[in-house]
């Protein structure tokens, strides 16, 4: 009897045990995950200065996915290898491509889940690749691909139907942004020498957990970053809302409605104290490492005055600039992306462009917004040598290229006639 207690005890001393050990192997993954994601945020707000500071024209909107950005350059590293993958690992702020694409893998499968069905935002996320029937991918990339990014992989003929294969990319970008985007791929930027196109959409539809009434919302004044005002429709409510003070600046956060799930989608807005405050804030939040998460309001508080206008926004920019702006230039070289296809075309592979447009509507109700990255990659052409040794009779002629007209036109049969 005293045995079979021990046996017993010994049992539930064991299950303890390994329930410990579970729960904090869990709860380190969590923590790895949690810190990933704050520093793929630190990446975002990196990303949105320099968006802000060389791709915004006179009073123009900004809006961009900087995910929709990682998750393609996610993708290109791990078909890289080298310095190539060294440099989007250090741009990306991870220390291993596993790490990565630990991150992405579970961004894919736990973050943009659809929740509609359980009365929350509508969502989806969506990879797409496309790759010359020419050629295999390696089998670590491919499984990564699939897996990893659970992308969508189209075989098609790049050599013959480029404009073909642009449309059918920019179709793609269309469905899975209910109709918002419906051209990534601007004309001829596709042609016979790309070999490869990865691309990512994303698509947010969210109603507010707490409705603002259309009646009330009525024109006022909105000061332009650069001086002057404009007269725009603001919407406004009398309930308290998450918000928050500090020096310098205001922090307003709106709920969107929450499913019956984990998740809570919030759309925070920044306000800079000074009507011209935006880049001097912008400054801050992208020198400060976990800013994000220091700075958001955790309670509701009553609101004097709130005036929020309603806006609708497109833009779109060639992301490869802004990329090469921040110091990632190897990927736009080739010989660094290796390790996505079986060929020996892999280390003349390069990545020529990477375009993004995004889209976004804030009304009365809620908040539409989506997203396309696509990069397009090809080989490096390969120069081959010409030797030109003029040691017998050639002819010459002096021609004006701007009109064809030839001036003259000879032979040399013996260099050293007079």
């Amino acid at each position: 009897m005293c045995g079979a207690t021990e046996s017993v005890m010994g049992l539930t001393h064991s299950q303890s045990h390994s329930y410990s050990s579970s729960s904090f192997r869990d709860q380190n993954l969590d923590m790895e995950m949690s810190e990933s994601i704050t520093t793929q945020t630190d990446v975002s707000f990196m990303l949105a200065k320099h968006v802000f500071s060389n791709e915004i024209k006179d009073d123009a909107n900004l809006v961009f996915s900087p995910l929709s950005m990682q998750t393609v350059l996610g993708l290109i590293a791990a078909g890289a290898k080298g310095p190539t993958r060294d440099q989007l690992l250090c741009f990306l702020k991870s220390k291993s491509i596993d790490e990565l694409n630990s991150l992405y893998s579970h961004l894919v499968n736990s973050i943009f889940v659809d929740g509609s069905p359980n009365g929350g935002p509508r969502l989806s996320v969506a990879n797409g690749v496309w790759i010359d029937q020419t050629l295999p991918f390696k089998p670590s990339f491919e499984k990564v691909v699939d897996k990893v990014y659970k992308a969508t992989s189209n075989c098609v003929d790049f050599q013959n139907k480029a404009s073909e294969v642009a449309n059918q990319v920019n179709q793609w970008a269309e469905m899975k942004t209910n109709d918002l985007i419906r051209e990534i791929l601007p004309h001829g930027t596709v042609n016979s020498m790309t070999r490869l196109i990865f691309a990512n959409a994303l698509y947010f539809k969210g109603a507010w957990n707490d409705k603002f009434n259309a009646s009330d919302t009525k024109d006022h004044k909105f000061h332009l970053l650069r001086g002057g005002s404009i007269k725009a429709p603001f919407m406004t409510s009398n309930e308290k809302q998450y918000a928050i003070a500090f020096d310098g600046f205001k922090v307003l956060g709106l709920y969107y409605k929450q499913g019956r799930d984990t998740r809570r989608f919030c759309m925070y807005l920044l306000l800079p104290d000074a009507h011209d405050g935006l880049p001097a804030l912008i400054d801050k939040i992208s020198s400060s490492p976990g800013f994000l998460n220091q700075h958001v309001p955790f309670r509701k508080v009553e609101m004097g005055k709130l005036l929020i206008p309603k806006f609708k926004t497109t833009f779109g920019f060639e992301a490869s600039k802004v990329l090469k702006g921040l110091g990632v230039s190897s990927p736009f070289s080739s010989g660094g992306l290796n390790e996505m296809v079986d060929s020996p075309l892999a280390g003349r592979l390069f990545v020529s462009q990477i375009f993004h447009k995004s889209f976004i509507e804030v009304n009365e109700e809620g908040t539409e917004a989506a997203a396309v990255t696509a990069s397009v990659i090809q080989p490096m052409s390969i120069e081959e040598e010409i030797d030109f040794v003029a040691d017998h009779p050639f002819l010459f002629l002096i021609r004006d290229d701007s009109t064809g007209v030839v001036l003259f036109i000879g032979s040399v049969l013996n260099p050293l006639a007079s």
